[in-house]
């Protein structure tokens, strides 16, 4: 490979603002780069002197740079930002969430519904948030289940209840599916909710006292009761799930702290005036990284992200503040309908709210150092245990999971010196077997995983087949039917009598060599955690591929029963059991159903 000329094509880049991109010799993008003078920021890589070991590094593999001439210093980040999401260099600091921000979306239909909300706002209602993360939507969705009785089930199942569910019966739902509530009385909880929810729980709480005292003068004192268990579980939400008492109107907070190469971002989010949740990153920081270039590159990769449009802050506090900043809040105020302003807060509420983020931050960072020594530490033991010279890269794990048989799913989870890949798990839908025949199953799935693999990278070293003899026989002869090159080590992990943790028998090789390792022993421990993760990912499978079949109805199958004609016959009859029971005669009785459709029916139920 020739050396790159740097000084020819300094001779030629112009000193106008833009974004540059460096290649290695396979062609391969290790760095994009923003520039409000491409010529100046270039000719500081290839100093004489360069005192930071990354930028050395990098300097060393280019084989040659593009650059994209842009209008503005602004425009340059925006297609920085596109550049790196979409080679993902290297070199370069990469936020791995690509997640639009989850909302609560009250919705607007005769009885509304709250519901978690994802990605565009097509559906008509009120939409609430941002939340950091699902699991904060979903933890507020479960509190106000407990406060405001408003229904949280699918449209399709609250159009075709025929009586209230289990969450009327235990007063979590005022059942309007079945007229069990006045639409009077359910419009005055939504909007209680949609109050309380754009942070008036003040409000609520005092339209719910006088509601009470209403009730009370009028001696309707179960009513009264009803009222003040309400603003009791009222007041408990808002202790346990948001902060309040904050002047952060519309305000992200954005904690930092890098250790042993491994950074965490924590993002607090504030709407008016409350907490609405958190969430810790953890971006891909390469070697040597200055910090700032950490923090910088996580927010505007972040705020600049196409899921995040229409849902910017007014204001985002860092922990440092340089004129980089302006540039990045001049992109963000120009997406946003509103000024976004990026500054460090120097006293008052601000500086605590910051201080706390910061400390969030380190919290995850050490969490995760000492999720990393265990790691290895058990990693070690089991290189040590197995007796193999060459480091452990990549290990899979093989489960099944079905009932008695039904919607058989085969799970694939990959674990690397890092611990577990989930951008690696699989699972494979099993058909064509005989319903139960796990060693059919666990065939077909190998097959599927290793019948076309061509990359050596993505074989594993070791292979763990959660089950006993007959499973890993069966393994062996799949594999030999594939015949590959590099075939992993094997392991069997088969659950002792008692199927208690800690008596498992590891069946090692071709061989087979049955094993018992004590139950403080590292290397069991990591197994059991590889074998549970792969039993999880196949459990979850197998009841989400279950569930979807429970709720096909055979009537979707059959032609000329459209979705009204399979609500009206459902409603007639008084649920799906009721149909499978009736003959042709009495389905005839349905509205819109004639005695030809009808004896269709009888003879698909038939079949």
């Amino acid at each position: 490979m020739s050396e790159f000329d740097s000084a020819a094509f300094l001779n030629r880049t112009p000193a106008l603002p833009g974004v540059y991109r460096m290649y290695d010799s396979l062609d391969k993008v290790i760095y994009v780069g923003k520039a409000k003078s491409l010529k100046k920021r270039l000719s500081s890589y290839f100093r004489k002197r360069v005192d930071r070991p990354k930028t050395a590094a990098l300097v060393r593999q280019i084989a040659y740079i593009e650059t994209t001439i842009t209008n503005s210093e602004t425009e340059a980040l925006i297609l920085e930002h596109n550049l790196i999401k979409k080679y993902r260099p290297r070199y370069n600091v990469v936020l791995r969430d690509d997640k639009s921000y989850p909302y609560i979306l009250l919705s607007d239909h005769r009885h509304p519904r709250l519901a978690l909300h994802r990605g565009h706002k097509r559906a008509k209602g009120k939409y609430f948030g941002p939340y950091p993360s699902g699991k904060s939507v979903r933890e507020s969705l479960i509190l106000l289940q407990k406060t405001f009785p408003i229904r949280q089930c699918s449209d399709s199942e609250y159009a075709n209840r025929t009586r209230p569910c289990l969450q009327y019966q235990i007063g979590r739902c005022s059942g309007p599916c079945c007229a069990k509530v006045s639409d009077e009385d359910y419009q005055k909880q939504t909007d209680l909710v949609a109050l309380f929810l754009s942070g008036k729980g003040d409000e609520v709480i005092e339209r719910l006292v006088h509601e009470m005292e209403q009730a009370s003068n009028q001696l309707e004192f179960e009513k009264a009761a009803s009222f003040r268990d309400q603003i009791q579980a009222l007041r408990r939400v808002q202790e346990q799930q948001w902060v309040s008492g904050t002047n952060a109107a519309q305000t992200d907070v954005v904690g930092f702290d890098y250790r042993n190469g491994i950074a965490s971002v924590h993002l607090m989010l504030f709407r008016d005036g409350k907490l609405l949740g958190s969430r810790s990153y953890y971006p891909k920081v390469p070697k040597d990284t200055e910090l700032h270039e950490v923090l910088q590159g996580f927010v505007s990769q972040y705020y600049l992200a196409q899921q995040r449009d229409g849902q910017l802050p007014k204001e985002i506090l860092v922990g440092y503040h340089d004129e980089e900043w302006q540039v990045l809040q001049q992109a963000l105020t120009e997406r946003a309908s509103h000024q976004v302003q990026i500054h460090k807060p120097t006293r008052g509420e601000k500086v605590r709210l910051l201080k706390l983020a910061n400390d969030n931050a380190q919290n995850a960072v050490t969490s995760k150092l000492l999720e990393a020594s265990t790691a290895a530490t058990r990693l070690a033991a089991l290189q040590r245990f197995l007796d193999r010279s060459e480091p452990i890269r990549r290990m899979e794990c093989f489960d099944i999971s079905h009932t008695q048989g039904e919607r058989t799913v085969a799970s694939c989870v990959v674990f690397d010196q890092d611990g577990p890949k989930k951008s690696a798990y699989r699972r494979f839908n099993i058909d064509g077997i005989t319903g139960g025949d796990d060693y059919a199953a666990m065939a077909q799935a190998l097959k599927r995983r290793y019948g076309k693999q061509t990359d050596d990278a993505d074989m594993p070293d070791i292979l763990f087949i959660d089950g006993g003899k007959g499973q890993l026989s069966t393994a062996f002869a799949a594999l030999d039917e594939l015949q590959l090159a590099n075939e992993p080590l094997v392991v069997g992990v088969a659950k002792g009598v008692t199927r208690k943790p800690g008596l498992e028998t590891l069946l090692i090789g071709r061989a087979q060599r049955p094993v018992h390792l004590e139950k403080h022993e590292s290397a069991l421990h990591l197994i059991q955690y590889i074998r549970d993760e792969s039993h999880r990912f196949a459990i979850t499978g197998h009841r989400n591929r279950r569930d979807k079949a429970r709720q096909h109805s055979f009537l979707e199958e059959i032609p000329g029963i459209g979705a009204k004609r399979r609500q009206s016959i459902l409603k007639f009859m008084g649920g799906i059991q009721e149909v499978r029971r009736a003959s042709a005669d009495e389905l005839a009785k349905v509205p819109g159903i004639s005695k030809t459709l009808a004896q269709t029916i009888v003879d698909r139920l038939q079949e």
